[in-house]
């Protein structure tokens, strides 16, 4: 008999996490919209050098290209410069039709078929940004654009295909800003915290979210900065959600309205936070590495944004970040400005090691509904490396520690799946003999790559790894080991 959940938090908390998300460990993001005609950003590094390096206009001078109409909206910025050169005085809106336009060229089950080949057990799809605009026809009137959604349903024809495909589908819904009901120009983090819109927005961003619920029942239920609405409302709609979807599952970016905020929305009040901000990121440099958002009183995962946790947590968390800077689409990114496919691979791997899923993110172009080269490429990297080594990652929990190294230095990570422990090397060995220091294991092991023999033994405080032919140069080999 299926559980009905509560609008409570001991009700809520008392749900266990779904094994098929624990599971499934890889997951694609897409951030693709009007925002992707311009496909525009200053370029200065990430969106944390941002803050370090320009705080008072950072907002404006990130390289998230899906913030262009807050950036365009600030003199003098790159994005500014840009549009005035390319668009004249043509208002943020006047990207609607070409988005719509390549929308005829937008192949839904390829898209599906690419990310099931690399590997992705799961889909999220933006299906509102910043900027408002909605993939999905709503019922839904937003009283401050008129007609500001997609006739055409890309969000049930995604869901559509990446089900068809035996993936599972979720949603993101950008709940804590929304630049049509808040128009002022953004420049630093206090603009940014204090700009959740009131009045009419809260009833707006509910009735859409649970539109997205009752439409597409989404296995993933992300939203993003904030959340404008009362505490009470909010745990309704979570109990409402896992009774709808009994195996669905919520991030952590849900954040309630409160006083602070309402505070932040003072210019005064901003610019004495803003003092002290600023003084704390020349203090802190490094503390301002990626983005990892507050612990709230209700989620099933944490979601670290271009960042990932140094040691095995507890509970179940998703880094997530672009392949380049940007999670949409710049036309400036050239290959050399994505992260090399073994550094992205290197990382998952990493973080499955310490409990957590990767959702990396894909930015499709607009102008013809394609993913670019740069983008595929990579992801042909992880499907390959997966279809061979899979095994030590779907279905796997962390081991009692994470990591290791060898005796050269060359780091090692484990995955643990019943008796059966995989040990991968995050780099490219090549040998016959590998050393890994002050560990010691006894069973029987094999390279997944072929199922190869590969000898156990303890030395000293060490554990010595002797395969039967070398190693050639692969990258992360792994090692597969019953242990007895």
């Amino acid at each position: 008999m299926q559980t009905k959940y509560e609008p409570t938090l001991e009700s809520l908390n008392s749900r266990a996490l779904p094994q098929w998300y624990d599971d499934a460990k890889f997951g694609i993001f897409i951030h693709w919209g009007m925002f992707a005609i311009p496909g525009f950003a200053a370029k200065g590094g990430s969106i944390s050098d941002a803050f370090k390096n320009d705080y008072d206009r950072a907002v404006a001078m990130t390289p998230y290209t899906e913030w262009y109409w807050n950036a365009i909206k600030i003199p003098g910025t790159p994005s500014a410069e840009f549009h005035k050169k390319m668009y004249g005085n043509a208002p943020y809106q006047s990207f609607r039709e070409p988005f719509l336009e390549g929308l005829k060229q937008w192949d839904p089950a390829q898209w599906a078929e690419s990310f099931r080949d690399a590997g992705a057990k799961y889909v999220v799809l933006v299906t509102k940004h910043h900027d408002g605009f909605s993939l999905w026809p709503s019922k839904v009137a937003n009283r401050h654009e008129a007609g500001w959604h997609t006739e055409r349903d890309i969000v049930g024809e995604l869901a559509r295909a990446v089900r068809a495909a035996g993936m599972r589908f979720g949603v993101y819904y950008s709940g804590g800003i929304d630049w049509t009901f808040n128009r002022e120009p953004l420049r630093t983090i206090t603009d940014f915290m204090g700009s959740m819109p009131g009045g009419d927005y809260p009833a707006y961003a509910m009735a859409q979210t649970r539109e997205l619920i009752e439409k597409y029942e989404p296995s993933l239920l992300w939203n993003d900065i904030s959340w404008p609405t009362d505490f009470d409302e909010l745990l309704h709609l979570f109990a409402d959600y896992y009774n709808a979807v009994p195996d669905g599952v919520v991030n952590d970016r849900w954040i309630c309205a409160s006083l602070r905020g309402k505070i932040m929305r003072l210019k005064a009040a901003r610019r004495v936070m803003d003092y002290f901000a600023k003084r704390h990121i020349r203090k802190n440099p490094k503390a301002f590495d990626g983005i990892i958002p507050a612990v709230v009183p209700h989620s099933d995962f944490r979601t670290p944004e271009y960042a990932r946790f140094p040691d095995i947590k507890k509970k179940k968390w998703e880094a997530t970040r672009g392949m380049s800077y940007s999670f949409g689409f710049n036309r400036n990114d050239r290959d050399e400005d994505y992260a090399p496919a073994e550094q992205l691979l290197s990382d998952f791997i990493d973080g499955v090691a310490k409990n957590g899923n990767l959702l990396l993110n894909v930015g499709p172009r607009a102008t013809d509904a394609q993913i670019p080269e740069e983008q595929l490429s990579r992801l042909r990297t992880f499907g390959a490396w997966m279809r061979v080594n899979g095994e030590a990652i779907y279905g796997t929990r962390p081991w009692t520690r994470a990591s290791a190294e060898t005796v050269d230095g060359l780091p090692v990570r484990f995955t643990r799946k019943g008796d059966t422990l995989n040990i991968i090397f995050l780099g490219s060995p090549s040998g016959t003999e590998f050393r890994i220091k002050d560990i010691s294991l006894a069973g029987e092991g094999k390279l997944l790559a072929d199922g190869s023999p590969v000898v156990l033994k303890t030395e000293g405080n060490d554990l010595l790894l002797g395969f039967r032919s070398s190693l050639k140069g692969d990258f992360a080999p792994v090692v597969s080991v019953r242990l007895s």
